[in-house]
């Protein structure tokens, strides 16, 4: 059974970000073939925090949250591990997450727009492809 952790950026250690990282890479750069700036500086700052599955194997399933301007938090890097797919992690992930109240915003790839809907996020906007030629479209889910 994976084991759940939580931590804001100064409590990680260097060996749990890397195997955070190395997740994020294989799935967005490497499996999505998506080359952006995965180092955007936020990992580590007091305001954000970092939901994940672990497994023996290594991190299995992981989410952030950074706090953005008035209030508003932003969920992303939602990422689960090929061989764990299936299992509702990042949906328990995402339930985990949704705990603090407040208002959330989050950049979604369109195929999974129904899968945060299922959190009460509403489609903002129209969809957009970033540089990488992804469709996205932003969703927001209002303080509750």
């Amino acid at each position: 059974m994976p084991t759940l952790h939580d931590a804001t950026g100064p409590e990680l250690t260097a060996a749990q970000l890397h195997d955070i990282l190395r997740l994020r890479v294989d799935v967005f750069v490497v499996e999505q073939k998506a080359a952006y700036p995965e180092l955007d500086g936020r990992d580590l700052t007091a305001d954000t925090r970092h939901l994940w599955f672990e497994t023996p194997s290594g991190v299995a399933s992981y989410l952030r949250v950074l706090q953005d301007p008035d209030d508003i938090r932003r969920i992303g890097r939602v990422a689960t591990a090929a061989n764990a797919r299936g299992q509702g992690l990042a949906a328990r992930l995402m339930d985990e997450a949704l705990k603090i109240p407040g208002e959330y915003v989050l950049d979604a790839q369109t195929y999974v727009q129904g899968f945060y809907a299922r959190y009460g996020f509403i489609a903002e906007g129209a969809e957009y492809t970033d540089e990488d030629g992804i469709p996205h479209i932003r969703m927001r889910r209002l303080a509750r």
